[in-house]
């Protein structure tokens, strides 16, 4: 029997075709899940050649179903407190319960600009995403399972920036060292209740998280998206990957692979836990 028949789970941030959210919704549904959806965007845009035709939301909803699951695809900015309980009473109308939260929806924000120079809008705008949207997700999901909490569990998707500090990236360094610490809190909170909280921190990762970054990234140079995805392509050990031991960059994949881990009977043991995925960094 699939490890999480009979399971919901809700994953955020699940649109993009190269994001983690989508691989996490499909793994979990290949393991029996049913499985809301929910994005910001219904189809969001990539950089990346072939991606000019992907549906988004629905997309992600058909990979479901043709695993036999049900899906129902959201559209909800998680930093909006009313359109999160939205979409945690759609999910239970739908449902009739919520076993499993998967929290991948975040923005990068600025990779380069310096704290002396970044705006008060963009510090607020990764803020509102990356840590108020985790806590009214978190929260309202976590209300939900209280009543009947058995085998339920919560992951949060962090970052290596929720312990360490990158030059040009305070909005998201510090977004992401304030999850930690809501995970860690969340998880002693909702002990007594053996619900399960985790938070994944990923290294570098092939995703389109990284898609504005590779936009200015191409300006800088004077080169065109294309030609900098080409060259990042012809080498294992060039870019991002230069400094990873195992010499690639990680694959929503294998964020997939670990969710279903923390997710599945088999961590009941494990809960306020950060745990690295990073290829050896």
């Amino acid at each position: 029997m699939p490890v999480l028949e009979g399971r919901v789970a809700l994953v955020t941030g699940a649109a993009s075709k190269r994001g983690m959210g989508r691989r996490v919704a499909v793994r979990l549904a290949g393991e029996g899940a049913d499985v809301a959806i929910l994005d910001k965007l219904a189809a969001p845009k990539s950089i990346w050649p072939g991606d000019e035709d992907w549906g988004g939301l629905e997309s992600v909803a058909a990979e479901v179903r043709a695993l036999g699951r049900q899906a129902l695809p959201l559209v909800a900015d998680v930093s909006d407190g009313q359109a999160v309980d939205a979409t945690v009473t759609k999910t239970l109308a739908k449902f009739g319960k919520i076993d499993i939260l998967v929290h991948c929806g975040g923005i990068r924000g600025s990779m380069t600009t310096a704290i002396v120079d970044l705006s008060e809008a963009e510090w607020r705008s990764i803020i509102d995403v990356n840590l108020t949207g985790s806590f009214l997700i978190a929260k309202a999901v976590a209300r939900a399972m209280i009543p009947n909490p058995a085998g339920k569990k919560i992951v949060l998707i962090g970052s290596k920036a929720s312990t360490e500090g990158y030059r040009g990236s305070a909005g998201y360094c510090a977004s992401k060292h304030a999850v930690l610490g809501l995970a860690r809190t969340l998880a002693l909170e909702l002990a007594q209740y053996k619900i399960n909280v985790n938070i994944i921190n990923p290294g570098a990762f092939e995703t389109n998280l990284r898609d504005q970054s590779i936009i200015d990234r191409a300006k800088a140079e004077s080169i065109s998206v294309a030609e900098l995805l080409e060259r990042q392509a012809k080498g294992p050990r060039t870019g991002p990957a230069a400094n990873i031991p195992l010499g690639r960059m990680g694959t929503p994949d294998d964020i997939a692979n670990l969710v279903l881990f923390l997710v599945s009977e088999q961590s009941s043991y494990i809960t306020g836990e950060m745990i690295d995925i990073d290829g050896g960094v």
